[in-house]
């Protein structure tokens, strides 16, 4: 399935609502070359900025999807590993409320009854599936984004480009979660289950003996319950924000924003998609954690004894560490397209064809 994605996209790519066939026809196999510039793009300015530019791969290569790839594994696996101490006690909160009454209470108990050693607990898991998730999650979408953009055609990409963020973050997220769910289902039990076990060397075998192949996928159907709605927010609301920006708040056009400044745009769109990432997810998120802390439990029942005003348990600590989390992600990933000289096209603008025939339905119906 996946190497009919990538051929379509390389082959079609031409059609796609970001590059325009001239200027793709002057991005060849050639390290440097012009970037391969959106194709709503109409001003000299941004063009021959953009010109200017070198690209060391091409938009919609294998390579450029491998890279795209890499950055979702350093995004993902390092922003996720270094929170997780405030992940071990939110998830604590969800799970047992009565005892972690608030993120400082969490960390409190945490330390007096177990050291301070305890608050790196689940690391490991939580390095490599993230990972994991990450080269799917960036990598797909941006497969996913070339290949239903081929599908609709450039005019309808642009005026129905929110639902093609999110058609194409949703799809790529399905899959980044079945390379998550495993070694989320060994993080959350060491992290909520005292004495269960302490490293994922012996917790992964110790799931397997107990649960098998079961217990590393039960939690796979609310995990995509968190995470498709979280990562179709992540990513609409990032790619609006940073059109928003760019249109209302930033004083130039992007073509004339240095690196640094597109990468600061690039945290503060990141930051603000974060926020309303952790509210929508966080319901779903919460039965998680309890799921994979009662061994023998279903999503509804777990839902059940949590009831309404549990499942909202852990929010203010979640809204900071997805905030912070999806700022960094995205600031990463960004930072690895311009290290790697990746094609950045700016955001979309109203391709002239449309714009022509709205002008003639407009002129017609006056």
């Amino acid at each position: 399935m996946f190497s009919t994605l990538f051929e379509h996209s390389k082959r079609n790519h031409f059609t796609n609502p970001f590059v325009t066939p001239a200027k793709c026809e002057a991005v060849s196999s050639q390290s440097v070359s012009p970037v391969p510039t959106n194709s709503q793009i109409t001003t000299p300015r941004s063009i021959s900025a953009a010109a200017t530019e070198e690209v060391s791969c091409e938009f919609g290569s294998s390579k450029y999807y491998a890279l795209c790839g890499f950055g979702g594994i350093l995004s993902c696996g390092i922003t996720h590993t270094a929170i997780v101490p405030l992940d071990l006690v939110k998830c604590r909160i969800q799970v047992d409320p009565g005892k972690y009454q608030g993120i400082f209470t969490g960390f409190r108990v945490t330390i007096q009854e177990e050291g301070v050693r305890a608050l790196a607990k689940g690391w490991a898991p939580t390095l490599i599936g993230y990972s994991m998730q990450g080269l799917c999650k960036f990598g797909f979408y941006e497969v996913f984004k070339i290949f239903y953009s081929d599908l609709i055609g450039e005019e309808r990409s642009f005026s129905y480009r929110t639902s093609l963020y999110l058609a194409a973050s949703a799809s790529a997220e399905f899959f980044a979660d079945i390379a998550l769910a495993p070694m989320e289902a060994c993080k959350v039990r060491i992290q909520t289950q005292p004495g269960w076990a302490n490293t994922l060397r012996e917790g992964f075998p110790k799931l397997k003996a107990q649960e098998g192949l079961r217990g590393f996928y039960k939690g796979l159907p609310p995990l995509w319950l968190r995470q498709i709605p979280y990562t179709m927010m992540k990513f609409a609301c990032f790619e609006r924000t940073v059109e928003a920006l760019y249109k209302y708040v930033v004083p130039k056009p992007r073509a004339d924003c240095s690196k640094s400044e597109q990468l600061v745009v690039t945290f503060v769109a990141g930051y603000i998609a974060g926020v309303f990432c952790a509210i929508v997810s966080h319901p779903a998120d919460t039965v998680v954690s309890k799921l994979n802390q009662d061994s023998g439990s279903t999503p509804v029942e777990a839902a059940r004894k949590l009831g309404m005003a549990g499942l909202w348990k852990g929010l203010f600590p979640r809204i900071i560490m997805i905030g912070t989390l999806t700022a960094l992600q995205w600031f990463i990933y960004d930072s690895v397209k311009v290290y790697f000289k990746l094609p950045r096209p700016p955001p979309p603008e109203m391709p002239e064809s449309l714009r022509r025939k709205l002008e003639a339905k407009t002129a017609a119906t006056n």
